[in-house]
């Protein structure tokens, strides 16, 4: 008799699903409430909030909301209809398009509805079977699954490792020579946990030796890197090295979309053979015409980067002053490491939430080695110092009660109570 199929799914929920009756509401799935920005509403408390990707703050920003608010007016939710090759083109999208590509220094852009799915469906449309790809081990999910597409050979090197991509790009330049096919490079500007640059220059300088073509996810850097804001390529120098540009609008943008920025003839491949926009819907004006609207902020008040930097320097070397372990971070990303486990960190959680009235992500194993608890903040354009001050202050507390043995004791009880 055949199995079934829902009988796994059933008996295992997965290994983040197997907690949600203790976990959802709470840890996961949490209900932030009120207008975005530094300050809004948790469980009916206010709390200061370092989880959200508004680097420049321009998620409440007046004119943005005043550009949403009119285009809602004027085209509705629904417009256009269609995908973009059938019917849902504009001249909107087209302005959008020249817009992105002539600040991230390339010939030509396209829209894509999503980030997660536009990067998965470019790297299908870019490989066949006979390409090899060469990506990084601490790839996003988002890479990590468009790779799964890929029906050919692929290698992982050690995070931002150059021994590694070197020795991996030996292994695939040998094997597409027995295929007939070519290499694809993939790494992020900015890896969004650990906040580290991806090695762009260097990697950049690798095709010098090795013939491969280069695709770069800059989710965190667009908008935060650079002298203009154009991300990690310009803050390194390399940006004509990166073949393929990748960047969505929920970051900086504070938005829904992407967009993908590379020459010409590459775009235009893309545009007939991208299945995820190819089939899709286009992107809604209320959308376009927004990110219209952001890039136009992001491009002409370079003082939001400013203020943006202002405080990740500030948090981070108050951090640092305070004797905490940020890691190598050359970002706006702000880890922050502590040696604790899992229980500990669940009652840290709740300790900072509930006690200190602070909300940030953190993560533990098997995302980061057992025995580690990484607390990430995304420091903000709207932060204040005062916002800084205070969060340093319920830090130092926190480690207080980790070293003491308070959180381990408490941790302990809240098992002897489940038990």
């Amino acid at each position: 008799m055949v199995k079934d199929l829902f009988e796994r799914i059933q008996n295992n929920k997965g290994p983040l699903g197997k907690w949600a009756s203790q976990a959802e509401g709470y840890y996961v799935f949490p209900k932030l409430e009120g207008d975005l920005g530094p300050r809004m509403k948790f469980h009916g408390k206010e709390i200061l909030n370092w989880s959200i990707n508004d680097y420049l703050g321009l998620a409440n920003h007046p004119e943005v909301r005043q550009a949403d608010t009119d285009a809602a007016a004027q085209y509705g939710a629904a417009y256009p209809m269609g995908a973009r090759m059938m019917s849902g083109h504009t001249d909107i999208h087209e302005q959008l398009e020249k817009e992105l590509a002539a600040f991230v220094m390339k010939e030509s852009a396209y829209l894509l509805n999503f980030g997660y799915q536009g990067i998965m469906s470019c790297i299908d449309a870019l490989v066949t079977k006979n390409d090899i790809i060469v990506y990084d081990v601490d790839a996003h999910a988002c890479i990590i699954d468009g790779v799964r597409l890929h029906m050919g050979k692929r290698f992982t090197y050690k995070h931002n490792d150059l021994e590694s991509m070197e020795k991996n790009l030996q292994r695939a330049t040998k094997m597409a020579q027995e295929t007939g096919g070519g290499i694809l490079f993939i790494t992020e500007g900015v890896f969004g946990m650990r906040g580290q640059q991806g090695k762009l220059k260097e990697i950049v300088a690798m095709k010098e030796k090795y013939n491969f073509r280069l695709l770069v996810d800059d989710a965190h850097g667009f908008g935060t890197l650079g002298k203009t804001g154009a991300g990690a390529g310009e803050e390194q120098g390399c940006q004509d090295g990166i073949d393929v540009y990748f960047s969505t609008f929920a970051k900086s943008m504070a938005s829904i979309g992407a967009f993908l920025a590379a020459d010409k003839d590459i775009i235009d491949y893309l545009k007939y053979n991208l299945r995820s926009q190819m089939f899709a819907k286009a992107l809604p004006m209320i959308q376009t015409v927004g990110a219209l609207k952001r890039l136009q902020l992001l491009r002409d008040n370079p003082s939001l980067k400013d203020k943006l930097w202002e405080n990740v320097n500030a948090l981070q070397n108050g951090l640092k002053a305070h004797g905490f372990n940020i890691g190598d971070t050359n970002t706006c990303v702000t880890p922050v490491y502590l040696e604790g486990s899992i229980p500990e960190a669940m009652v840290m959680v709740n300790d900072l939430r509930e006690n200190y009235n602070i909300f940030l992500s953190i993560v533990v194993y098997p995302v980061i080695p057992k025995g580690i608890i990484l607390l990430r903040m995304i420091p903000t354009a709207s932060h204040t110092m005062q916002d800084i001050e205070e969060t340093l202050t319920a830090f130092d507390a926190i480690r207080e009660k980790l070293v003491n043995g308070t959180y381990a004791k408490l941790a302990q009880a809240n098992v002897e109570d489940m038990a």
